[in-house]
């Protein structure tokens, strides 16, 4: 008994979809930790220990979020492996060998930023890279930066907020001498030692205002305009803590150490991100400003 056309079953093909590649991502980061383990073992001890650095902890933390917003992209496709990677792998393994044996510590610490980077591009290719991309530079901001450049950094700070401090007090009518680093006061001497250079309040700064241009904005040109506001901010920032530890010691001059400095600086920590936070506010009335005003010219004409 032959069967009707209408009651054969057709098989349909269905594209394989391939799988997440969980089983590759936990190996490689097996590897890495163990690999790496001396490295960032130290790193964290530099975290705890190093106030310069106390942002460090919030680093991977926060690249590991975005990373997993990007869940969903990631695993709409495949991931297209690229051998390419492999060598990036070996690049960051040699690059830890030689800066450990040249007791390099910054570009001991960046290998691990390097291998990480291979491994997203050996699993995922290009566009696995390319999405990836922010997160992993992040990394970058969990490491010291090198001691020559911190030395030369710490000392032109030193230098800006000094004068700055100065010019501050003479304006609200303090008197003050400035010698280098030293502020002399009617009442005591201030010394803007290296503690007091704002090079702390720069890197957290700086760490931050990435991390609020990327969530909060997603125009590329004010993420950049962001991030290097930063830079005046937190000079014009510690310039203002140094001349409230004036006007605090011309009080009491126990109010210039103590409790009370390191109070300060966390008041004027908030005042550089509430800068930081209302510069936004005004590049985007200028935006707006400047937008319908574009809009409308041709309309005009």
């Amino acid at each position: 008994m032959s069967t009707s056309p209408l009651t054969q079953s057709v098989e349909i093909p269905v594209a394989s979809r391939q799988p997440f590649p969980w089983v590759h991502i936990a190996w490689f980061g097996a590897l890495v930790l163990i690999c790496y383990w001396p490295t960032i073992f130290v790193l964290v001890k530099i975290w705890g220990s190093d106030d310069n650095m106390g942002h460090g902890f919030f680093v991977p933390i926060v690249a590991g979020f975005i990373a997993w917003q990007h869940r969903a992209e990631l695993m709409s496709e495949a991931p297209q492996s690229n051998k390419w990677g492999l060598a990036v792998i070996a690049w960051g393994a040699i690059q830890s060998i030689l800066a450990t044996l040249a007791a390099e510590l910054f570009t001991q610490r960046l290998a691990i930023v390097v291998t990480l980077t291979g491994i997203v591009f050996y699993i995922g290719g290009k566009r696995w890279l390319k999405i990836l991309a922010f997160p992993l530079f992040l990394l970058v901001f969990m490491i010291p930066i090198p001691a020559i450049l911190y030395a030369q950094l710490t000392l032109r700070l030193q230098e800006m907020a000094t004068a700055l401090a100065e010019s501050m007090l003479t304006l609200i009518g303090i008197p003050v001498l400035r010698e280098g680093n030293l502020l002399r006061l009617p009442s005591q001497t201030l010394n803007v030692a290296e503690a007091c250079s704002g090079i702390r309040s720069l890197l957290s700064l700086t760490f931050l205002s990435l991390v609020y241009g990327y969530f909060r904005d997603n125009r590329n040109w004010v993420r950049w305009l962001l991030f290097l506001s930063t830079i005046p901010i937190a000079i014009g920032a510690n310039g203002l803590r140094v001349m409230f530890t004036g006007v605090l010691s011309e009080m009491n001059t126990e109010w210039a150490s103590g409790i009370f400095h390191e109070v300060e600086g966390y008041i004027v920590f908030v005042i550089a991100l509430a800068a930081l936070l209302g510069f936004h506010g005004i590049i985007n009335i200028c935006a707006r400003r400047f937008g319908k005003r574009g809009r409308s010219a041709p309309l005009a004409a």
